[in-house]
């Protein structure tokens, strides 16, 4: 065999194992663990068992606040001093967190605690499971590590969205500071923020069955959890418009 066989022999083995190792890869992040019941909506493959309960949480959610506000009294009665006390608290970890600027940001944080908190007690409080779908079975939308991700993401862009509405394009400049050296650790430092998130979300889920004191425990942890990962995102968003790390 010639020289210039040898390169190209060699090449063409390495090019082979690359393109084994590639396609390895690809069969692996197409491995499902349990079943799962998928919609086809324009072309795309979408987790309907994570939409069915989302959307049912967010009913709640919603029927929740449309009979809070439908008809206030002067006088409250029980069920409106309870929605007026959870707005108040969300108020209030919200200024803690967040400072002086922290009202436009109320309905955001509330809406990320009231959605975890809703979604993880709905694991173990409503009857998934008497639903039969032709594939898998329905659970808690925050079971899901699709959802933890959506939370975590849309924490993020709230998180750029307040620093660049503050200072504009100016915001980069945080980046560098104190001295340049440190750019590569202070960009990755913000692109890996939403990680601690989805731990948070992730490490206490209530399970479907358990017995009743580990059920209450349970339910206890995932109110907490809701309430660690609102007391997460609100400084984050300050700390992105105080330019600070």
């Amino acid at each position: 065999m010639s020289k210039v066989e040898k390169p190209s022999l060699c090449f063409t083995l390495n090019r082979q194992r690359l393109s084994n190792a590639l396609n390895g890869l690809y069969d692996i992040s197409g491995v499902e663990v349990g079943q799962h019941f998928y919609w086809q909506i324009a072309g795309f493959q979408v987790h309907a068992q994570v939409l069915i309960t989302s959307w049912v949480v967010i009913a709640i959610l919603l029927g929740s606040a449309v009979i809070a506000v439908r008809n206030p009294q002067t006088i409250p009665t029980a069920g409106q001093n309870f929605f007026e006390y959870v707005l108040e608290f969300i108020r209030d970890v919200s200024k803690t967190q967040i400072g002086e600027e922290y009202g436009p940001w109320v309905p955001f944080i509330g809406t990320m605690f009231l959605f975890i908190f809703v979604s993880n007690w709905s694991g173990a409080l409503l009857p998934w499971k008497i639903i039969q779908l032709p594939h898998g079975e329905l659970a808690a939308p925050t079971n899901d590590i699709n959802t933890t991700v959506s939370l975590a993401l849309l924490t993020s862009v709230a998180y750029f969205y307040a620093g660049l509405s503050k200072k504009g394009l100016g915001y980069f400049s945080k980046y560098i500071q104190p001295t340049p050296i440190l750019l590569p650790i202070n960009i990755l430092e913000d692109f890996t923020k939403p990680l601690s998130l989805i731990v948070v979300v992730l490490v206490s889920l209530v399970p479907s069955v358990v017995p009743i004191p580990v059920m209450f425990l349970g339910l206890f942890t995932s109110g907490i959890q809701a309430l660690i990962f609102a007391t997460l995102a609100a400084p984050y968003i300050g700390e992105s418009m105080e330019g600070h790390h």
